[in-house]
C-alpha cells in the first residue's frame, strides 16, 4: 500500500534551482529578522520560527498550480512566503499592525490570504487538518482538479481529530495532501519517546490512505514527492500522506530553552545537513552560480526583508473600533 522513502533526485534547470534557493533564503532571512523583532518587544504573544525546514514547504509549493490551496498550523510564515504573500503585509501582522493581512488582529498564528488560497495559521494542535479536508470537500464538489495541503506536525500526528479526518477523506476521495511535517521533537518532546509507530505516515494505511516518508532536508527530493502526491490527488484517487522527515534549528517557539537537546545535535544538523546550503553547494559545483552571484541575492533578499520590517513598524496600530470587525459574516 505505502511507498518507501523516495531518494531519486528530480531534474530541475538552473533557474528553478536558483528560484527555490531563493525562496529558502527569503524565508530564512524573514524568520531571522522576526526573532530579532520579537526580542525588541516589537511581536507580542507567540511566535514559531520555520528556520531549518524551510526545504518543506518550498519543494511542496514547486508543484502546486493556482487553485490549489493550503492550510497550516501556527509555524505558518514560511508557508506563507512560499504561497507569494507579501512579506510586508505577513510582518506587518507579526508586529499587530493595520497594514498586516488580517488588519494586525491576528499577529503570528492566525493571518489568511485568500487572494493565495493561504487558509491559515491555526492555534489549537490539529485542528486545521479537518478544516483542510473541508477545503478539499468544496473542491470535489465544484468538480475541479484544485488539491488542498493540510500540514501538521509529529506532535498533532497523536491528535484523534487527524484519523476522523483520514477516514472521511479516505471515505470520499477527497483531493487532500495530509503533509507531516516530522520535525521530531513536537513541542520538546522526541518522536521516540511519544509515538508508538517510527513512521508517521503509515498512520494512513488503516484508512487505504497511500503515503511515504521523504528527506525533508533536500528541497528536490520534497518537491519529487510533492510531484507524485498531486499526480495521485488530481486523478481522482483520494487522499495521500506525506512525512516530511525535517528538523528546527530554534526552540519550539521563542519562550522555548530548547533544553531537551544538545547543542551538538543542532550544529550537526546545521554543518551536515542544511537544506539552504546543499543547494547553494549544488548551483556552486554546478556552476549555474558564482560566489559573487549569490552574494548578490543575499543582498537582495535582506533588502527586501528590511523593508518589511520598515513597513511594519511605519504602519499604524489597529484602530479601537476594529474590534467590532469582522466578528460575524453576513449570511
Amino acid at each position: 500500500m505505502a511507498a518507501k522513502k523516495t531518494s531519486k533526485k528530480s531534474n530541475v534547470s538552473a533557474d528553478e534551482l536558483l528560484a527555490y534557493y531563493r525562496d529558502m533564503l527569503l524565508i530564512r532571512r524573514f524568520e531571522e529578522k522576526a526573532g530579532q523583532l520579537y526580542g525588541m518587544g516589537l511581536i507580542g504573544g507567540f511566535c514559531h520560527l520555520y528556520i531549518g525546514q524551510e526545504a518543506v514547504v518550498v519543494g511542496l509549493e514547486a508543484a502546486t498550480k493556482e487553485g490549489d490551496k493550503r492550510i497550516t498550523s501556527y509555524r505558518d510564515h514560511g508557508h506563507m512566503l512560499a504561497c507569494g504573500m507579501d512579506p510586508n503585509g505577513v510582518m506587518a501582522e507579526l508586529t499587530g499592525r493595520e497594514g498586516g493581512y488580517s488588519k494586525g488582529k491576528g499577529g503570528s498564528m492566525h493571518m489568511f490570504s485568500k487572494e493565495k488560497h493561504f487558509y491559515g495559521g491555526h492555534g489549537i494542535v490539529g485542528a486545521q487538518v479537518p478544516l483542510g479536508a473541508g477545503l478539499a470537500f468544496s473542491d470535489k464538489y465544484k468538480g475541479n482538479d484544485n488539491v488542498t495541503f493540510a500540514y501538521f506536525g509529529d506532535g498533532a500526528a497523536n491528535q484523534g481529530q487527524i484519523y476522523e479526518t483520514f477516514n472521511m477523506a479516505a471515505l470520499w476521495d477527497l483531493p487532500v495532501i495530509f503533509v507531516i511535517e516530522n520535525n521530531q521533537y513536537a513541542m520538546g518532546t522526541s518522536q521516540q519517546r511519544s509515538t508508538s509507530t517510527p513512521d508517521l505516515y503509515t498512520r494512513g494505511e488503516a484508512f487505504g490512505i497511500p503515503g511515504e516518508i521523504v528527506d525533508g532536508m533536500n528541497v528536490l527530493a520534497v518537491k519529487e514527492a510533492s510531484e507524485k502526491a498531486v499526480a495521485h490527488c488530481r486523478a481522482g484517487k483520494g487522499p495521500y500522506v506525506l512525512e516530511v522527515k525535517t528538523y528546527r534549528y530554534r526552540g519550539h517557539s521563542m519562550s522555548d530553552p530548547a533544553k531537551y537537546r544538545t547543542r551538538e545535535e543542532v550544529q550537526k544538523m546545521r554543518d551536515e545537513r542544511d537544506p539552504i546550503e546543499q543547494v547553494r553547494d549544488m548551483l556552486l559545483t554546478g556552476k549555474h552560480a558564482t560566489e559573487d552571484d549569490l552574494k548578490a541575492i543575499d543582498k537582495d533578499i535582506k533588502a527586501v526583508v528590511n523593508a518589511s520590517a520598515d513597513f511594519a513598524k511605519e504602519s499604524p496600530e489597529p484602530d479601537l473600533s476594529e474590534l467590532w470587525t469582522d466578528i460575524y459574516a453576513d449570511a
